[in-house]
């Protein structure tokens, strides 16, 4: 079954990059063992692992150059189809907000080659810098993570092979930032590291869309982000973290280029928030984005916006979930 010492999060990296030929090469096995690992991942993990520059690959020259030399980015190359992204999940044990049940059908059905999760995914409250705020009862780190694992496996079943890319968030960063500052002595081992509990996620600050689209978790403050983060970037910039939901197109010489902000995959009155926003009116919006490319362009960005408790709103219908 290949190298049982290899983790299968270092498995299937080694697979997406190097394919089978160079991977049994570079482990001392045979193709057919690795083969065996890879179906055997695949059945376990009801997934789809695809190796580079094949039919249904999604990882291009431009990519593995931009990688190497960035390797905190993630490099895409979309010349005609989809890319879906949410932001700002804040995934709680037993609460699946309709933002997230419309996330998983959209990802089945507009089959997207590739899904991004620009960060916030978990939450982390009680790993928080912040205390608590009077006798708050919110879950544990391993309560999140096995439910964050049941939800993004539900997506990733959902998407088929589309490539699955996580932007590091701020709350995502409570994890490795808690275990860093208390428990150093612990670097390097495995399941200390968020991506150890998630393999089948890309993980990085940023994804690079044709070199002409970045998603990241966040930049710029204040009502007039999206704005400001198109025009300092030059380039279209898809963020999440302020949970407002907009696009603000902006056009100069170069062009027209957008701010986008997908809003939160969360439930906006969700328990999650009550305490810290004190109940007070929150100018937030639950939905994400969905970027669609033609001949290497990104046309007028989409939003899939919440219209009811069973409902979201797409593409002018109203559709249930």
């Amino acid at each position: 079954m290949g190298n049982p010492r290899l983790s299968e999060r270092d498995f299937i990296d080694l697979f997406k990059r190097k394919g089978a030929t160079s991977l049994a090469k570079h482990l001392g096995i045979t193709k057919r063992g690795v083969y065996e690992r890879r179906r055997s991942i695949e059945s376990r993990l009801g997934i789809k692992l695809t190796a580079p520059n094949s039919a249904g690959g999604v990882i291009r020259e431009a990519e593995q150059r931009v990688a190497k030399e960035y390797p905190h980015r993630a490099a895409l190359a979309v010349k005609n189809g989809l890319v879906i992204v949410g932001s700002d999940f804040h995934i709680w044990p037993g609460q699946e907000s309709v933002a997230l049940r419309a996330f998983k059908v959209l990802c089945k059905d507009l089959k997207p080659c590739a899904v991004i999760l620009n960060g916030d995914v978990l939450d982390f409250p009680k790993i928080s810098r912040h205390p608590p705020i009077g006798w708050e009862n919110t879950p544990s780190p391993i309560e999140e993570i096995e439910a964050a694992q049941e939800h993004l496996h539900e997506i990733a079943q959902a998407c088929g092979r589309a490539r699955k890319i996580w932007t590091l968030g701020n709350h995502d960063a409570r994890f490795e930032t808690r275990l860093a500052t208390v428990a150093s002595e612990y670097k390097g081992i495995s399941g200390i590291h968020l991506s150890d509990h998630f393999p089948l996620w890309e993980k990085g600050w940023s994804v690079w869309i044709n070199d002409s689209v970045v998603c990241k978790h966040r930049w710029k403050g204040g009502v007039h982000a999206t704005h400001n983060n198109t025009v300092g970037s030059g380039k279209t910039m898809v963020t999440g973290h302020l949970h407002s939901q907009k696009v603000t197109p902006y056009t100069d010489y170069n062009g027209t280029r957008y701010g986008i902000d997908t809003g939160c995959v969360a439930d906006p009155d969700h328990k999650a928030f009550l305490d810290y926003t004190e109940d007070a009116p929150k100018n937030w919006v639950s939905g994400f984005a969905v970027l669609k490319f033609k001949d290497g362009k990104l046309m007028q960005p989409e939003l899939c916006t919440v219209w009811d408790s069973k409902s979201v709103q797409f593409r002018g219908e109203v559709i249930r979930v």
